[in-house]
């Protein structure tokens, strides 16, 4: 795994703008795999079928790398494809692919007019969308008393620990998703006994290393200022 922090969505996503006639519909989604990727496209291609154009970029983090691809579908070479990548790159996301579809509206655009549709579509998907950001985590099950419930409940929220699942048997039992120094914290207080959290665990296993949610944060605010958005 990657030691990267990144930023992706969680939910898909779709905008629109329209330039000398000619509509640009971009959707985003989230994707953990090219396969995956190339699913989406095949179901973009199919839903606008009598769209000529079905431009996309994606940006996926592997086991030994970051694969990135990107495709300008039949536009003039560099128009469409790279603008959405540059996108995709500006903003730090991985794990996301963006598809552009474009009906032609009668009008040519140029070069330069293609490059600042396609990068103002895929900016605006962005911009409509929510990104959390990711960390290096890992996946825990751990038990706790009753008694040190609540507290524990403040701790997650409080540093942005994701519960994934409570069970309530003989003690608590958590499933949550945790960043790397929140877990060596809790291991810590685990093998110690430090007073240094004001709960007790009964047991903690790690499950798998993840990449885990950091914060959540409305979009980016002014895609248009950053300087590489543009093709020149």
């Amino acid at each position: 795994m990657k030691d990267i922090v990144f930023n992706t969505i969680e939910k898909e996503n779709s905008a629109e703008i329209v330039e000398k006639k000619s509509r640009f519909i971009a959707n985003i989604y989230n994707v953990e795999s090219k396969e995956e990727a190339e699913e989406k496209i095949k179901q973009i291609k199919k839903k606008y079928y009598d769209a000529k154009h079905h431009c996309f970029a994606f940006s996926i983090i592997e086991e030994n790398g970051i694969a990135q691809k990107s495709s300008d579908d039949g536009e003039p070479s560099g128009t469409a494809g790279a603008p959405i990548l540059n996108i995709i790159k500006s903003n730090n996301l991985q794990n996301v692919l963006i598809v552009v579809t474009r009906y032609f509206g009668g009008i040519l655009l140029g070069t330069g007019g293609l490059t600042r549709a396609y990068s103002e579509s895929a900016g605006k998907v962005v911009e409509q969308s929510e990104l959390i950001q990711k960390e290096p985590g890992m996946e825990v099950n751990l038990s706790i008393d009753y008694n040190d419930n609540e507290k524990f409940k403040y701790y997650c929220q409080k540093n942005n620990v994701n519960i994934i699942k409570i069970e309530y048997a003989e003690n608590i039992l958590y499933k949550i998703e945790l960043n790397e120094k929140e877990y060596k914290k809790i291991e810590e207080k685990n093998k110690t006994n430090n007073r240094q959290l004001d709960f007790n665990i009964i047991s903690i296993e790690l499950k798998c290393r993840k990449y885990v949610k950091k914060v959540v944060w409305c979009m980016m605010k002014n895609w248009k200022s950053f300087p590489n958005l543009l093709q020149k």
